[in-house]
């Protein structure tokens, strides 16, 4: 399975790298990390991209994640990519725009990835 990441914050790549290293050393799943809105449209532009899930932070400067998840949606229906939504925020406003949007699953930061292994099935 093949995950993109879409956060600003560039210490999330070895956060994920180390919480998910069996997974990763097992071929479960690869990882692709994207700090921005714009990076993540530019590597989903490419022909051949594999991606299956996408776990995009909200609040980021440039396009957002929830203008992220506009345009995902708009452009990639055949498949359609799995978005789960990442924020510090419980609000429930946001919650209910992402939701608007088309995304999936909703994550609050910080990360429980004992539940995001959950719900990954791995």
């Amino acid at each position: 399975m093949k995950i993109l990441v879409v956060d600003d914050e560039k210490d999330v790549q070895m956060l994920f790298e180390q919480r998910f290293r069996k997974e990763i050393k097992s071929g479960q799943v690869r990882f692709v990390f994207a700090f921005s809105g714009e990076e993540a449209l530019s590597y989903l532009n490419q022909p051949v991209h594999e991606v299956v899930l996408i776990l995009s932070d909200i609040n980021m400067p440039g396009m957002s994640g929830l203008e992220l998840l506009t345009e995902i949606r708009k452009k990639y229906q055949v498949p359609p990519p799995v978005v789960m939504m990442i924020t510090a925020y419980g609000d429930a406003e946001i919650h209910h725009s992402a939701m608007n949007r088309g995304a999936d699953d909703f994550i609050t930061k910080p990360i429980d990835f004992g539940q995001l292994k959950e719900k990954l099935k791995i």
